[in-house]
């Protein structure tokens, strides 16, 4: 269980112009027998007006507004538009730069996790713009599975361009609003599937995250431990490595930069989930020894990740059967005070 918080410092986004008096706006279809929700309702429930009208300026030159997609910095905002298809199905609009500060290009490929951190923004965009959860609230991804297909990862002459149609199941809302739900999506770039994944999460108030979370809301980190050689995890700069070597076999420690200005984009109470994929996907590339393209990603967080105490990543292969040569599946665990935190499962190639 990764839990991602976001402290929003522009209330006028949770209490956006509605339309007009009186205009329905698309939202999910209500509880009860009731007349649909409006714009104006929506904001004054404490969330964002459901659907996209009271934002009709964005468009594909211009990202979402970064608060959608819980992220302090704009340059880190990989979504530019969203629109409602059919009830609870949608189409989110995306770009991959060609060079990303750290979803660095693999071998000419666009890195894969930079697929994953795009299905991560696209929840939280429609979770607060389509089903009504205020800006104030906690995220916690529980599981992500992610399959790519490199024919159409290859970093062009432009940006990548991508559409991603998703489909919302099992909602469950309280007060309107959505509490939990699973979404699945399929990214497109240039009309060929690049990716399929599914994912699911819940919503927490502000005053349900602080009793689940109690005093871990105020902890002060471990102190930055040494880093893995950077060349053995792929990567070139040691600010990016995320393991610290120990002295027993296909065992890691994690190491938690809260300076990160991308793994820590804001301050958070936990270790974020993309620090715990990039965790998994450099522990497979030293398991396995040479440079590795992550295809598919299968994780399930059990636990948060707390700052303040050490974790240690184990890792071991198995055969991948059905896959053609040279692919190679390995499964990370993760455990902290002995109690799992997540596991993966990624099958790589070599790029």
């Amino acid at each position: 269980m990764s839990a991602h918080t976001f402290q929003a410092h522009r209330p006028a986004l949770t209490t956006a112009p509605a339309p007009a008096a009186g205009t329905p706006a698309a939202a999910p279809a209500p509880l009860t027998a009731a007349a649909p929700r409006t714009a104006a309702a929506s904001a004054a429930a404490g969330g964002v007006p459901a659907g996209r009208d009271a934002y009709a300026h964005l468009s594909l030159t211009r990202t979402v507004p970064k608060e959608f997609v819980h992220r302090a910095s704009v340059a880190e905002v990989l979504l530019t538009d969203w629109q409602r298809t059919g009830e609870d199905r949608f189409t989110v609009s995306a770009q991959w730069p060609r060079g990303h500060s750290f979803f660095t290009p693999i071998a000419g490929y666009h890195d894969p996790l930079i697929a994953a951190e795009t299905i991560r923004q696209s929840g939280l965009l429609l979770a607060h713009t389509e089903y009504g959860v205020p800006l104030d609230h906690s995220f916690v991804m529980h599981d992500l599975s992610i399959a790519l297909d490199p024919a159409h990862l290859r970093v062009g002459a432009a940006p990548a361009a991508l559409t991603i149609d998703v489909t919302c199941s099992d909602i469950t809302r309280r007060r309107g609003r959505a509490a939990s739900l699973r979404y699945t999506s399929t990214l497109r770039r240039d009309g060929h599937v690049l990716a399929r994944a599914d994912a699911s999460c819940t919503c927490t108030p502000p005053a349900v995250y602080q009793r689940l979370r109690g005093n871990r809301t105020h902890t002060t980190p471990l102190a930055l431990t040494a880093p893995t050689a950077p060349q053995t995890v792929g990567r070139t700069s040691p600010t990016d490595v995320v393991l610290t070597p120990t002295p027993h076999p296909h065992t890691w420690q994690l190491r938690t930069d809260t300076r990160h200005p991308v793994l820590f984009d804001h301050p958070v109470d936990h270790i974020p989930g993309m620090v715990l994929l990039e965790a998994a996907r450099q522990a497979t590339t030293a398991h396995l020894g040479h440079p590795t393209l992550p295809l598919t990603l299968t994780t399930t967080f059990t636990n948060y990740a707390e700052l303040d105490t050490p974790c240690h990543l184990q890792t071991h292969t198995t055969p991948t059967p059905g896959h053609p040569a040279g692919h190679q599946t390995t499964h990370i665990t993760c455990h902290q005070n002995n109690h799992p935190v997540f596991h993966s499962t990624i099958t790589t190639t070599t790029p």
